[in-house]
């Protein structure tokens, strides 16, 4: 029993450009053939290519995936409807915002945010945006890179001793995320001029606006919980994990001790090394102090 033929992919062709996808099919070895109503039909083994006179175009077989996603799509059509079918639905440009550190004793804490336009969105699809969470490293430097030189984006990067001075008179994580999130939104209105806002939703609904009352601005803020399914919002989950680790790196390099991400038995080995070979001053300025970490370094109960 042989497996079903996948359905037909069926677009439209703009038919000034039959003749150079006729010669490309040629070059790549298809049987052509003049069928009536058609400008041409191109096969080959599990592959089927017809142009219509009216502009339609009919590819089927087992091997038309790779077909497309290789050839077609970037070489003629210039559209991803069929490997990147999110490119073509409805959108609204807005702004999407992220954060990366909150849950790491060591290291920045860093909020993100990146304006995306209709013209840009599907280029972000094409690049494979999704939520860093789900990328290797190497990958999310890739793409932050690409994201940078394509979207109007802003990320603020809160070190250590800022994060605690802050924290100190805040005395709430969830505050200081409004804070930073308020701080990044400011600063994209401003430069975008766009109201449409989406985040994802890490507290009460009231703890970003009030965040955002105290800086007078009144914007469409959409919270809500896994938000980096909207594809901006992942852009900007992308650019505040690449600084996050930007920042730990940095950190690491300066004190010749690599500081591991995340707060777990590896967090706590570096830490108690920092403390014994630079004392507790330089521990102090690049930890997140209200982590229960710290007393377990210190070897203590906190009050």
């Amino acid at each position: 029993m042989t497996d079903a033929s996948p359905a037909p992919f069926v677009t439209t062709l703009d038919l000034k450009l039959a003749d150079k996808l006729l010669k490309d099919l040629q070059k790549q070895e298809f049987a052509i053939t003049s069928p009536p109503h058609t400008r041409f039909s191109a096969r080959k083994k599990g592959l089927t290519c017809t142009l219509y006179t009216s502009g339609k175009l009919v590819v089927q077989g087992k091997e038309q995936a790779s077909f497309i996603e290789f050839y077609l799509e970037p070489e003629i059509l210039g559209t991803f409807t069929f490997t990147h079918p999110l490119a073509n639905v409805h959108f609204t440009p807005h702004i999407g915002i992220d954060e990366s550190g909150k849950g790491d004793f060591f290291g920045p804490l860093c909020v993100a945010g990146v304006y995306v336009t209709s013209e840009q969105f599907p280029k972000l699809v094409a690049m494979g945006i999704k939520d860093s969470k789900t990328l290797n490293a190497a990958t999310i430097a890739k793409l932050a890179a690409q994201i940078k030189s394509l979207c109007l984006y802003h990320i603020v990067k809160i070190n250590p001793v800022k994060y605690n001075e802050i924290y100190e008179s805040f005395k709430n994580l969830n505050r200081l995320l409004a804070w930073g999130h308020a701080t990044t939104i400011e600063q994209l209105v401003q430069r975008s001029g766009c109201q449409e806002v989406t985040i994802d939703q890490f507290a009460d609904e009231r703890v970003v606006l009030l965040a955002l009352k105290r800086k007078k601005m009144e914007v469409q803020l959409t919270q809500r919980h896994r938000a980096e399914d909207d594809v901006v919002v992942a852009a900007a989950s992308i650019l505040a994990r690449q600084a996050f680790v930007d920042g730990l790196e940095q950190m690491s390099q300066e004190i010749g001790i690599t500081l591991p991400k995340g707060s777990s038995a590896a967090t706590l080995a570096a830490g108690k090394k920092v403390l014994k070979n630079l004392g507790i001053e330089r521990l102090l300025s690049i930890c997140k102090q209200h982590f229960k970490t710290l007393d377990a370094i210190l070897g203590k109960e906190r009050e």
